[in-house]
């Protein structure tokens, strides 16, 4: 039997604040992401709590919306609403019968399913969208048993790898790390996949994702995952949509503002857990961790995980980007902010050089007419100073506090 110990997430204050202003809330997110737990927790004594993922209580909605509506509280939370779509559009009769009336529904899905899409833009301006992902590295380490031991990136890298960043996981080390994402597999392809997309075998799509596990950070090649899987462009095209939908996945596209044609245009894929990289890849230890093929790779998939989660944690849309040309400049991650860009290479390394700011160099360079501000580079370093004139080293925690004060 599990101690529950709620862990406070950095999404609450934006939560508390935008359901005082929205007669609606969607929080999306993947499968344990900790959303119904998150809103049971700060809305529980106040909010019916309703879960479509009882069978019976899905009957009753589908069958019967109306009545359904007519017996529910004041204030009530939806979870795992993407199971009765049906009730979609009467809850939109509801809020516009009242559009004054703030905090009414929350609602939660295990993906960004069309739906709350499609509502979101019918009650623009009346419902708040919100996305949680698992665990970020500031929240784990409010984990009692973490306390103290995520101090350095070099040691919060390696637990988001052979750990994972999911709540459950993460705040019980006594569950088995492959058991768990065995099961959450099985429950993400056989409830989410089978059940919402018409998606065919699933079988291949585990190959797929397990292929795809093996490729994070790299630039996504249609045609050659096609060949591989021996599928068509158009599935592969599909499959990632799916995965990106469901927040498993993350496309990072390639700046392009007054570049002309001198890019690559094919968006880089990261993971939005680096545990289930590892899983899906076989990586189980620290050793080949840190010195097998992946090793870079996942660093740069665990950066790209948490800048993406300081942003959605404070409901800010990421302008996140990366660069390559077909001269071979490269910039691994550009942030841009009121049309100013600040420039990030993430490297494997606990003694960065001057020889890393080589590509943040070219780029200011044969890019001069761009506002480029002070870029940096993101190591397992926990050293600050700069390199090069306008080139930082940035530990992850003054970079995540950076993105914290200054998201756009």
């Amino acid at each position: 039997m599990y101690t529950e110990v709620y862990i406070h997430r950095e999404i609450e204050d934006a939560l508390i604040s935008l359901v005082r202003q929205f007669p609606c809330l969607a929080l999306t997110g993947p499968r344990q992401s900790g959303k119904s737990t998150l809103l049971k927790k700060v809305f529980g004594k106040t909010y019916q709590v309703i879960s479509f993922d009882e069978p019976l209580t899905r009957e009753r909605a589908i069958s019967d919306p109306k009545l359904f509506l007519e017996n529910i509280a004041e204030q009530v939370i939806f979870d795992e609403i993407q199971y009765v779509p049906e009730l979609l559009s009467y809850l939109k009769i509801l809020i516009d019968k009242n559009r004054a009336r703030r905090g009414r529904f929350i609602l939660t899905g295990s993906s960004q399913f069309n739906l709350i899409k499609d509502l979101g833009d019918s009650l623009a301006g009346r419902i708040g969208l919100l996305t949680l992902l698992p665990f970020s590295k500031e929240e784990k380490s409010r984990i009692p048993h973490l306390r103290g031991r995520l101090s350095t990136i070099h040691k919060a890298f390696v637990d988001a790898c052979l750990r994972g960043s999911f709540p459950e996981i993460s705040a019980h080390p006594e569950i088995n790390f492959e058991v768990w994402y065995s099961s959450y597999l099985q429950t993400y392809l056989e409830r989410d996949i089978r059940t919402l997309y018409n998606i065919g075998s699933l079988r291949e799509f585990q190959r797929f994702l397990q292929l795809l596990a093996s490729r994070c950070a790299q630039i996504l090649n249609l045609s050659s995952l096609s060949n591989e899987l021996g599928i068509s462009v158009n599935t592969v095209k599909k499959w990632v949509s799916v995965l990106e939908a469901s927040q498993i996945v993350y496309l990072l596209h390639p700046y392009y503002r007054n570049l002309g044609k001198r890019i690559t245009k094919n968006p880089k894929i990261y993971f939005l857990d680096c545990g289930l990289v590892c899983y899906l890849t076989g990586i189980r230890d620290k050793k080949y961790l840190l010195n097998g093929p992946l090793a870079g790779a996942l660093f740069e998939n665990y950066i790209i995980q948490e800048t993406i989660k300081a942003y959605l944690n404070r409901v800010k849309r990421p302008n996140l980007f990366y660069l390559r040309t077909h001269n071979n400049v490269e910039v691994d991650l550009l942030i841009e902010k009121n049309m100013q860009i600040f420039p990030f290479e993430i490297k494997l390394s606990k003694s960065p050089n001057v020889e890393m700011t080589k590509s943040l160099r070219r780029f200011k360079k044969i890019f001069s007419g761009l506002r480029i501000k002070q870029g940096g580079i993101i190591s397992l370093s926990e050293e600050e100073g700069l390199l090069q004139k306008d080139i930082s080293l940035q530990p992850l925690d003054k970079y995540l506090n950076w993105i914290k004060k200054n998201s756009p």
